[in-house]
């Protein structure tokens, strides 16, 4: 994690570079603060967490994120963790931006569609590893803003433009590479007829709180299918919701595999339904059932899994939320507060944090023990996300039989 005057620092630099003034000896140290805030970054939450593209890594070592969220959000900017950057959509946690591109096998000639521009920053860490980058966002203000960044940043062969993504870009098909960083419920066909035959498709696709990162490639004009892991997006808007067929029910809010019997095919270590996990695997002692292990080392280090799911605050008072849990050695972190536990994070319509409730924490070792709580749903509430693990400390945690549902 980065201190806080890493964090002091970016303002220092940020101010240099409105004012157009030479940079004092004091403001580049700024500079090189924040350059350190990304190599880290990049480091400890991309690379040591599987993306190897040297391409790729050095990209992200150099797209200046601070760049692309807003003024009061900036000391978060080198946390790998979406925010949100206005009229309900986020910028993606940055691994998910780094996997997402090497997952495209992006090359010096390629021609990319990107559907969902939000903040620019996606574009931006394409831009110097590809020839053209076409984007398109639905949401006007959100356009303009990225154009001007991206224009300001000198990004010149990214082209942006106001429109629905779901119909893609016709007059500049057929791309190389697209990327899709909105989910719809399946692929728009549009997509599907601008792809370049050998052409790749990176695309997040599911039900609104399910959803699953999916590899297509183009092979005599069929996409041959392959996921890669679970995930989350925002949806894509626009035509694509209009003919959403599964809708969540806030009103009734659950969590999927609980129990961690399901794994994924193609990862069967891993849990279905569950995404963003660190130091996590399925555990199945002597065919007594699977459960969910974390376990960590090195204080501070991510160790979590996470789920979303809908709940309407006007529909539901309380959530009744209940997990198994056992320990091994499970000490503090960094600190004192770096424990493992149990958090719901709850969100309103703009997708800002209104509250986060919980379990835990726990510490030391202890055999299997059932743990719940009644916890309060803010009125704001609309989503939520929980979350689960150690959040920083060391040793190893179980969890199985999670449930969350509306309080009777």
């Amino acid at each position: 994690m980065q201190s806080m005057p890493i964090r002091r620092c970016a303002w220092l630099l940020l101010a240099a570079i409105a004012a157009g003034t030479a940079v004092s000896p004091a403001r580049a140290q700024s500079r090189q603060a924040l350059e350190e805030a990304r190599r880290r970054m990049v480091d400890e939450e991309i690379e040591a967490a599987g993306v190897k593209n040297p391409r790729v890594l050095d990209a992200m070592r150099k797209t200046p994120r601070h760049e692309f969220v807003a003024v009061a959000e900036r000391k978060l900017a080198y946390f790998d963790m979406a925010m949100p950057i206005g009229s309900g959509q986020t910028i993606s946690p940055p691994f998910i931006v780094a996997y997402m591109t090497e997952q495209l096998d992006p090359q010096p000639t390629d021609k990319v569609l990107e559907i969902g521009t939000g903040s620019g920053y996606q574009a931006a860490v394409l831009s110097p590893i590809v020839a053209e980058v076409y984007s398109i966002e639905i949401v006007e203000s959100l356009g303009q803003k990225a154009a001007r960044a991206l224009r300001r940043l000198k990004y010149e062969n990214v082209h942006t433009k106001i429109g629905d993504g779901y119909q893609g870009w016709a007059e500049h098909a057929p791309f190389d590479k697209i990327i899709v960083t909105c989910s719809p419920e399946q692929i728009p066909e549009a997509l599907v007829e601008q792809l370049k035959e050998g052409g790749r498709m990176v695309i997040p696709l599911g039900e609104r709180y399910q959803q699953s990162l999916y590899l297509y490639q183009k092979k005599d004009g069929k996409m041959v299918e392959e996921a890669l892991r679970p995930t989350l997006f925002v949806p894509m808007t626009g035509a694509a919701e209009d003919g959403r067929h599964i809708l969540p029910n806030p009103a009734k809010p659950s969590v999927a595999n609980g129990a961690f019997d399901e794994s994924l095919k193609q990862k069967p270590d891993e849990p279905a339904g569950w995404h963003y996990l660190r130091q996590a695997e399925l555990v199945d002692e002597d065919g007594q059932g699977k459960y969910l292990r974390f376990a960590n080392q090195v204080p501070g280090r991510g160790c979590q899994a996470l789920q979303a799911f809908a709940v309407d605050g006007r529909k539901v008072a309380q959530l009744s939320v209940s997990l198994r849990v056992q320990g091994k050695d499970i000490a503090p972190g960094q600190d004192a507060r770096q424990l493992p536990s149990l958090a719901i994070t709850f969100y309103d319509e703009r997708r800002a944090v209104v509250a986060e409730r919980g379990l835990g924490p726990w510490r030391g070792s202890f055999t299997w023990q059932p743990e719940s709580a009644k916890l309060q749903v803010p009125k704001q509430a609309r989503e939520a996300i929980l979350r689960v693990g150690l959040m920083g400390a060391v040793g190893e945690l179980g969890i199985d039989d999670v449930d969350v549902r509306a309080s009777e």
